[in-house]
């Protein structure tokens, strides 16, 4: 379908909401500039762990082309890896990975060895692999580019030879960055704010030293971070930067490059060798990051393409690349700024990823629509936290939340934006109209599979049986009805919580406790016990438990009853219950714990057998 076609092959969403409003103006733009297929793309480093900041880099183009998709104009989703940079540094404590990689820094992520015990050739496949498991699960689909096997094809040949002939114009613009970057870092220096912080450290501010060290380093990996724009040389400015060809690796410096014959001098500094190549055939080296993103803007025709904070900071690769994309034919694509993405609650993570969470980390406990939904309902340029403690059963209210509002259609209440939201953290566009992503058929709440799992201490039959009986009118058939959100709670519960926070039931009454009671408390004790089999439901037992001091001081246990005296009591009693049933004064919500617990089990523990 044309772009400027008023027909849509699937309905829209309502306009109230950021994805909407960017598809306008990149359609727009495609319409001004005379665009038949529009190319939104992402740019991603494998240097390293593609952590949940990294995510957002991707995540952006892909729901803006599912919108301009979803309208049924032509459009398509890149993402290329830049797997041709450099090896920078050898990352501290990643696992399988020693001091020995040091040997490997200067070249290219494909040149250098994975991490030990990884089933992949290189460094760069093996932290592109997860990434790509990720997408598979959150339905995100590309063209993937690799930047080693373009290069090293020489696809990008005249570029490069371009390049190259305008190495005056390129030098003369940069210079005039490098002055206004200069100025700007001078003015932070002396209004003591320092300089400015790059985006590892800043992505991962929540996250534990070690952490925030590993992300710091993947992110230095990237060409894309370290904002490189070539150096002078005392044979003048050059675009290009060879690898060596006996050491494999960048420490080269071009000496001398003849324009008629594109015969170019380099010399290695860390092996000493000297060599003449021709650019018409050579293909072992690759243009500076600041010219090879604005050169990659025009061969691919990239019309939109996002970009974190640090590219847009005065000299940064994204502010320069809108003079020098002119020399390679285009213009700058439109690109949107993102912020920051943070990390609470994980104390407690695996090592075997270097120390920093990745979108598996997070699909390890969140149901794709939840990560989708996650980047989804924020602005590009507003930072949030991906929640990985405590945060994460709140997060799974507000989703079931709004997933109840949807459902129940206009009278639920939902605002545009919210069911815009909704709609691409659920389904994605394709050729054939829109794909629903597989859901957990029995979405229980989160936080009392959590609950169940914690108390059955990981037994997933007796949880199953726990969850079945909840709600005895519609029981749990197969376990396949509560995935994936069972194993996503499975996995958190016994994962991330820490063991001081885990719930562990008593084997034997609290005789010492229950010999200390007054009669008020036997009293509650007994009515409790009494009407265990009557409200055997978690409806049934949460009315009993709220009932019981009700009942003590004589008022009908279906009121609702706004006294502080009546809620000090159930407090109060609700702490008596956990004390004798788990031994703390707080836990799962009761009637979960009841039913986990059993009925003879509760009896026993709480002296009434």
């Amino acid at each position: 379908m044309s772009i400027d076609s008023s027909e849509h092959v699937v309905d829209t969403v309502a306009p109230e909401d950021w994805v909407t409003r960017l598809a306008d103006e990149v359609i727009a733009e495609a319409q001004r500039r005379g665009i038949e297929t529009i190319i939104c793309a992402s740019g991603i480093s494998p240097s390293g762990p593609i952590h949940l900041g990294n995510f957002r880099e991707l995540i952006t183009p892909h729901l803006v082309a599912d919108e301009i998709k979803r309208r049924g104009v032509a459009c398509e989703h890149l993402l290329s890896w830049d797997d041709f940079d450099r090896f920078r540094r050898v990352p501290k404590g990643l696992a399988g990975v020693d001091e020995s990689w040091e040997e490997h820094v200067g070249k290219p992520l494909t040149s250098v060895p994975a991490p030990q015990g990884s089933a992949h050739p290189n460094w760069a496949e093996h932290f592109k692999a997860p990434l790509l498991e990720a997408m598979a699960a959150t339905g995100i689909e590309v063209r993937q580019i690799s930047q080693t096997e373009q290069y090293r094809a020489g696809v990008y040949r005249a570029q490069v030879l371009q390049a190259m002939r305008e190495r005056g114009i390129i030098d003369t613009v940069l210079g005039r960055y490098r002055t206004l970057e200069a100025a700007a870092e001078a003015r932070q220096r002396a209004s003591g704010k320092g300089k400015r912080q790059d985006h590892g450290s800043g992505q991962q501010q929540k996250l534990t030293e070690e952490q925030a060290a590993a992300a710091t380093e993947a992110e230095r990996g990237s060409g894309a971070a370290t904002e490189d724009d070539g150096s002078e040389g005392r044979a003048g400015y050059y675009p290009f930067k060879p690898f060596c060809s006996v050491c494999a690796t960048d420490f080269t410096t071009v000496t001398a490059y003849d324009d008629d014959s594109h015969d170019l001098t380099y010399e290695c500094a860390k092996c000493g060798h000297v060599e003449q190549v021709n650019l018409d055939t050579f293909t072992n080296g690759k243009l500076v990051w600041k010219v090879d993103w604005p050169m990659r803007w025009g061969h691919e025709r990239v019309l939109f393409e996002p970009s974190g904070v640090d590219h847009q900071s005065p000299g940064s690769s994204f502010v320069v690349g809108k003079d020098l994309a002119p020399i390679f034919g285009w213009e700058r694509p439109i690109g949107p700024m993102y912020a920051f993405v943070g990390i609470a609650g994980m104390a407690k993570m695996s090592s075997s990823k270097g120390g920093v969470p990745i979108p598996n980390d997070a699909l390890e406990v969140m149901e794709p629509q939840v990560l989708r939904w996650l980047y989804a309902r924020r602005r590009p340029n507003q930072s949030f936290d991906v929640a990985f403690g405590p945060e994460l059963q709140r997060l799974y209210d507000e989703w079931d939340a709004l997933v109840r509002k949807i459902e129940a259609g206009p009278d639920g209440g939902p605002q545009p934006g919210d069911v815009a939201a909704h709609l691409r953290a659920t389904t994605v566009a394709t050729g054939e109209g829109v794909r629903p992503l597989p859901t957990t058929p029995r979405p229980m709440p989160f936080r009392t599979i959590a609950s169940v799992i914690d108390i059955t201490q990981g037994d997933e039959a007796q949880a199953v049986r726990i969850l079945s009986d909840l709600d005895p009118t519609n029981p749990i058939t197969s376990t396949d009805d509560l995935r994936p959100r069972l194993d996503c709670a499975e996995r958190w519960m016994l994962g991330y919580v820490p063991a001081e926070d885990r719930t562990i039931v008593r084997d034997e009454p609290d005789a010492e406790l229950l010999g200390s009671l007054d009669d008020d408390q036997r009293e509650s004790l007994r009515l409790l016990v009494d009407g265990l089999d009557r409200h055997w439901s978690l409806d049934g037992l949460t009315h009993l438990v709220y009932a019981v001091p009700k009942i003590q001081r004589g008022l009908d246990p279906e009121a609702k009853v706004k006294d502080p005296e009546l809620s000090r009591a159930q407090r109060a009693f609700f702490a008596l219950l956990y004390r004798l049933l788990v031994s703390k004064d707080t836990g799962p919500r009761l009637p979960t714990l009841l039913l986990a617990v059993g009925a003879e089990r509760v009896r026993r523990l709480l002296g009434a057998a």
